[in-house]
C-alpha cells in the first residue's frame, strides 16, 4: 500500500512537468542539466543533514546504476523537445506508452507472463498514436517529429525503469542521486558541445519554474518514484502511469489552452484504456496464479 501511494503522488506530479518546462526559456539540454543538477544538490543535503552515507563500497551492478542515470537524462532531453514540437497533452500521451513498453520488456527479459490479450493492448495503444497525430494540429511546429521525440522518450524510460528493477542492493534515495549524477556527467559535456554555456540569467517565474522543475519535480518525486517501483511489478507499474497524461491533459487545457480535437481525445483515451487494462489483467492473473499455487501447496 505504501508503494502504491507513493507511486499516485509521484505521478500526479509528474504530470505537470510540461507546464513548467515551458515557462523555462532555457535549451532542452540545458533544463534537463540544471534539473539533475538541482535534484542531486538537494538529495545530497538530505543525505548529509540525515546522516545517511553513501556507500559505494561493494555496490553491485554498479555499472547498471550509471547507465540508468545517463539514459534518464536523455529521456529528460528528448521529452523536453518533444514539448517544443507539439502539445504537452499530445507529448506525454505519446510518452505515456512507456508503461506497455515496460510490459513487454519484462516480458521478454524477465520472462513475466505476457497474455494475448496484454498483446492486444499494446496494438491498441498504436491505434492511439495514430489518432492523436495531427498535422494540422494549432499551436504545433511539428506534430510528428514531436510524437517521434515522444516515443524516443518513452522507449528511454522504459530502459530505465527495467535496469532500476535489475538493482536491489541500493536504497531509493541513494540510487537516484547516484543516477543524477551520471546524468550530469553526460549533459554537461553534451550542452558544452551544443553550444550551452548558461548565459542567460533567469529571474521571476522562469527562476521559481526550474527551481521546482529541479527541487520538487526531480529531487523529491523520483526519490519517491523510485522507492515506490522497488515494490510494485511491472503490471501495476502500468496502471498508475495514467495518472500523469490525465494531469498533463487537464494542465494543457486549463494553463496552456492548447486546443484538444475529438480526434486526439479518442486516441489518448485509446492508449489510457489499453494500459489500464493491460494492467488489471496481469494482476487478476497473478492473483489467479498465486491462489492455485498456494492450493496446490496445501494439498501436498
Amino acid at each position: 500500500m505504501k508503494a502504491k501511494l507513493l507511486m499516485l503522488l509521484s505521478m500526479s506530479v509528474f504530470g505537470t512537468v510540461g507546464l513548467f518546462v515551458r515557462l523555462i526559456p532555457l535549451s532542452s539540454a540545458e533544463i534537463a542539466l540544471w534539473r539533475a543538477v538541482l535534484a542531486a544538490g538537494a538529495i545530497a543535503v538530505y543525505l548529509g543533514v540525515s546522516r545517511q552515507p553513501l556507500r559505494l563500497r561493494g555496490l553491485k551492478g554498479g555499472a547498471v546504476l550509471l547507465l540508468s542515470g545517463a539514459l534518464m537524462g536523455f529521456n529528460w532531453v528528448a521529452l523536453f523537445e518533444a514539448y517544443r514540437y507539439t502539445t504537452v497533452s499530445v507529448a506525454t500521451l505519446t510518452y505515456n506508452v512507456a508503461p506497455l513498453l515496460v510490459m513487454l520488456l519484462s516480458a521478454l527479459l524477465l520472462h513475466e507472463r505476457m497474455s494475448w490479450f496484454q498483446l492486444l493492448c499494446v496494438l491498441m495503444s498504436m491505434l492511439g498514436l495514430a489518432l492523436i497525430v495531427n498535422t494540422t494540429c494549432a499551436g504545433s511546429a511539428n506534430p510528428v517529429l514531436g510524437v517521434l521525440l515522444s516515443l524516443l522518450a518513452a522507449l528511454l524510460y522504459a530502459s530505465v525503469v527495467m535496469l532500476n528493477r535489475m538493482i536491489r542492493d541500493v536504497g531509493g534515495v541513494q540510487r537516484t542521486l547516484l543516477q543524477f549524477i551520471a546524468a550530469i556527467a553526460v549533459l554537461l559535456p553534451y550542452v558544452l558541445l551544443q553550444g550551452g554555456a548558461f548565459t542567460q540569467s533567469l529571474s521571476g517565474i522562469p527562476l521559481l519554474s526550474l527551481l521546482t522543475l529541479g527541487l520538487v519535480h526531480t529531487g523529491l518525486m523520483y526519490c519517491l518514484y523510485f522507492t515506490a517501483i522497488q515494490g510494485l511489478k511491472g503490471r501495476e507499474i502500468a496502471i498508475f502511469s495514467f495518472i500523469d497524461p490525465l494531469v498533463a491533459v487537464l494542465g494543457s487545457a486549463i494553463f496552456l489552452h492548447e486546443p484538444f480535437p475529438p480526434r486526439q481525445m479518442v486516441g489518448g483515451a485509446i492508449i489510457l484504456l489499453a494500459t489500464y487494462l493491460s494492467g488489471r489483467v496481469g494482476i487478476k492473473e497473478e492473483r489467479a496464479l498465486h491462489a492455485t499455487t498456494t492450493s496446490n501447496k496445501e494439498m501436498t
